[in-house]
């Protein structure tokens, strides 16, 4: 299972994902109450809407994007969950750990 970077594609996407991802893993290990926490609120907006509403156009350099998309809905809507996701408040805890270094 490959996770990005992923070539023409954007950062709302990326973060999508990767609640998408987490909500898989954690239910696998059962883990069904552990918070996730994001700082994406157009992730987490996504994700609860089982829906992405990208701009971004689909084409040859981004097609694996849309295909996880294309999954990641297909799993939201598969698949409850309970685990609460919650934004990052960054002005109070700081910069998200995921984001050491990358901004």
């Amino acid at each position: 299972f490959k996770m990005g970077p992923f070539k023409n594609s954007t950062n709302n996407i990326g973060e999508f994902l990767a609640l998408v991802h987490a909500l898989a893993f954690l239910k696998n290990q059962g883990k069904i109450k552990t918070t996730i926490y994001s700082d994406s609120r157009t992730g987490i907006s996504w994700v609860r809407n089982k829906k992405v509403k990208t701009l971004l156009q689909k084409n040859k350099a981004n097609q694996d994007s849309f295909e996880l998309i294309g999954r990641g809905i297909k799993w939201l809507k598969a698949n409850k969950y309970e685990n609460p996701i919650v934004k990052w408040d960054t002005e109070r805890w700081g910069e998200i750990p995921a984001d050491f270094g990358r901004k």
